[in-house]
């Protein structure tokens, strides 16, 4: 079987781990750079080409996007689509995951726990925000933020106002979140694939930082979750429509709530804490629905 990674970098984690899982399960894995492929749109003929060749025998395709080239690599991912090639992250789905504000729409309609979140289009009633998402301290997180950038906790009502009003000076859209004290600087990343939750972490922010991302310096341990988070896990993957999500939540005193959904999760993080071989797994739900 051919699968293709749709990844920039070859040299990252997540994209070595899964050339590998695929070489040992006797695949041929080809890492293609989504920004430099060209999309030929032709009648019921549809083609890819890359480095001057066309792309073709193709039976699955792994889509590593960064947040910076959702457009264009929603459009390859789009064009394996119309080539009828499996792909592990739909297009749609994709799309949908990077609009943080749809996302959590589509989550609140699911019925999911969520933090108090409030969206307004550069409202000067400040106050009345800060409100609605129950009180300072509030988080504050710029609607295109990633990997915990654009993220900030305003811990009292003054810093809170002087914050959004200074986003909206900037015309920067931004979501205003209740800040869950009880989670103590720390949230649950559930790995799910294919319905099914193959590992979880959790994510503990270092001294005096409340966000909780490896990146920013977090560490993570592997938990057993509770069924009510397995099944909130579960129910947001679905509902956003993605066989491969990495789910962030929150333990809270009203039970889990939900973060975000992570189209691409990365793999170093969780499989270091669980021990698991990720990778394999989602080379195996390719195999499972590949042609």
């Amino acid at each position: 079987m051919k699968i293709v990674i749709l990844s920039q970098n070859p040299n990252l984690y997540s994209t070595n781990r899964l050339v590998e899982a695929g070489k040992k399960k006797g695949h041929e894995m080809l890492v293609v750079d989504h920004g430099k492929c060209d999309l030929v749109i032709e009648k019921k003929k549809p083609g890819l080409i890359y480095q001057g060749q066309e792309i073709t025998g193709v039976s699955g395709v792994i889509p590593r996007i960064g947040a910076s080239i959702t457009f264009y690599g929603t459009a390859v991912v789009r064009q394996f689509e119309m080539m009828k090639v499996f792909t592990a992250v739909e297009s749609q789905a994709l799309v949908r995951s990077r609009d943080k504000l749809r996302s959590l729409q589509i989550l609140s309609r699911a019925g999911l726990g969520l933090p108090k979140t409030v969206f307004s289009n550069y409202s000067r009633d400040v106050g009345t925000i800060i409100d609605n998402a129950g009180g300072a301290p509030v988080v504050i997180k710029l609607l295109e933020g990633t990997q915990g950038l654009g993220v900030v906790l305003a811990d009292n009502r003054n810093s809170a106002e002087s914050i959004l009003e200074a986003f909206n000076g900037l015309k920067a859209r931004v979501i205003v979140q209740e800040f869950i004290k009880e989670a103590k600087g720390a949230d649950i990343r559930a790995f799910v694939i294919d319905g099914v939750v193959v590992g979880a972490m959790k994510r503990q922010g270092k001294e005096g930082e409340f966000r909780s991302n490896l990146h920013r310096g977090g560490s993570a341990n592997i938990i057993e979750l509770t069924d009510e988070e397995e099944n909130a896990a579960i129910k947001a993957a679905r509902a956003m429509g993605l066989g491969v999500a990495g789910v962030d939540m929150l333990q809270s005193a009203r039970g889990p709530l939900i973060l975000e959904v992570n189209s691409s999760p990365g793999l170093e993080g969780i499989e270091a804490a669980t021990g698991k071989d990720i990778a394999g797994l989602m080379i195996k739900y390719v195999e499972r629905h590949a042609e």
